[in-house]
């Protein structure tokens, strides 16, 4: 499967009522505007991509603008979002959605305490899932419920970056075993139908690093490495595999079901991890310059990261989500995307002949949006924000079709 990623907030702007705009409003990041402009120029968009062989689509519904209060929804987003999955299919497109990407109605998330709360989660949460497979089922090829469950509740909880903007270690686990559980009970009632549902976890190799070269340092950067890993690695793969959810500092939650769940294990790669002793981190390797998410181009990780996975969850086919390379606006150099998606795609072509089970390749992100806390400053796109085609796009669509 070849194809591309997006999210709602970065291509539409966000949703009025959503936690994301109250985000903007308080000063905490920069104005979504329209995104790109993609909730007008979707159809240009999925034509673009179909003719260049990119035949797989990502896309998330903006859960604030389906219910922009508990219990109402808005027939006029509801159309708009039909129409948007009916131009994906009528360009021959198929359409993946995502449920939550960083973003939740307000009224879910501080009225009702969103996915931290077991009540909101298990009704409210799950009577969305459940909607949304009625109301659009028709009209998806594949699921993909919660983008990013440990990033999000990294950001959200402890570095303070994205909604709700907290710095706090306690919390944090609470919201990373609530996220872990909501993204289960999405697994769950979707599964009976006839679409795949995949995951996408944030990974990357975690590496542990000093910098003084002490010994004591280099011991003390192994521990929090090791700390990085459970968080990052171990805890949702332990839960796919062995029905067992242990999230540090928290006591395990047996979720027998849980074991060998979902179709697809999918993932995002952007890059390695630095860990230090001091529990801080950077871009590895650390001698290599990071781009603006700061994340070192290191194409090397990706095939670590697919042979990981395929010894921790063997058996398991594996979808490569989210894989691209955020530079600079002012200095969108893409010959530099271009050298780092074909050297990506070279390591898992390498993986693949080693046996490991690679479904398909979805880049991040297809046009140049907007990309949350630096707002317009970086660019993922292999399209430019006017539809000019980049050389990474082209690059794609000879990997996509054989022609390279």
């Amino acid at each position: 499967m070849w194809g591309t990623a997006a999210s709602s907030t970065q291509t539409e702007g966000a949703g009025p009522r959503s936690t994301w705009a109250a985000f903007e409003a308080a000063g905490r990041v920069p104005p979504s505007g329209d995104g790109n402009g993609f909730a007008t120029r979707y159809r240009e968009d999925f034509a673009q991509l179909a003719s260049l062989g990119l035949a797989h689509h990502r896309l998330s519904l903006d859960w604030s603008r389906l219910e922009p209060d508990a219990g109402k929804h808005d027939p006029a987003a509801v159309e708009h979002y039909r129409e948007m999955l009916r131009a994906g299919r009528d360009a021959g497109l198929s359409m993946w959605v995502c449920l939550h990407h960083f973003t939740l109605p307000g009224w879910f998330a501080d009225d009702e305490g969103g996915f931290l709360d077991p009540g909101a989660r298990r009704y409210y949460w799950a009577r969305h899932v459940d909607w949304v497979a009625e109301t659009f089922g028709d009209l998806v090829d594949g699921w993909k419920p919660i983008n990013e469950p440990v990033a999000y509740a990294f950001g959200g909880w402890l570095a303070g970056e994205i909604p709700p903007g907290e710095r706090d270690l306690g919390r944090f686990g609470l919201a990373l075993e609530s996220v872990l559980l909501a993204n289960h009970d999405a697994w769950r009632l979707l599964a009976s139908g006839d679409q795949p549902v995949a995951t996408i976890h944030n990974l990357s190799p975690i590496e542990p690093a000093t910098r003084t070269g002490d010994e004591r340092e280099r011991g003390a950067a192994a521990e929090s490495a090791k700390l990085f890993d459970e968080v990052i690695w171990s805890t949702w793969t332990r839960f796919l595999r062995d029905g067992v959810l242990a999230v540090p500092g928290r006591a395990e939650i047996e979720v027998p079901e849980a074991a060998e769940s979902f179709d697809l294990i999918g993932f995002s790669y952007y890059g390695a991890l630095a860990v230090y002793a001091d529990l801080t981190t950077g871009p590895y390797p650390t001698d290599q310059p990071a781009g603006p998410v700061g994340f070192a181009a290191w194409p090397e990780g990706l095939g670590i990261t697919l042979r990981r996975l395929a010894h921790d969850l063997p058996g398991r086919p594996l979808l490569i989500a989210e894989c691209g390379l955020g530079l600079p606006a002012a200095d969108d150099d893409d010959r530099q995307r271009v050298e780092y998606l074909d050297e990506c795609l070279g390591v898992t072509e390498d993986a693949i002949a080693d046996g490991v089970d690679v479904r398909g390749f979805f880049a991040w992100t297809s046009v140049d949006n907007y990309e949350w806390s630096l707002g317009d400053t970086a660019n993922f796109g292999i399209i430019g924000r006017d539809r000019t085609p980049k050389p990474s796009a082209e690059l794609l669509g000879r990997w996509a079709t054989g022609a390279r």
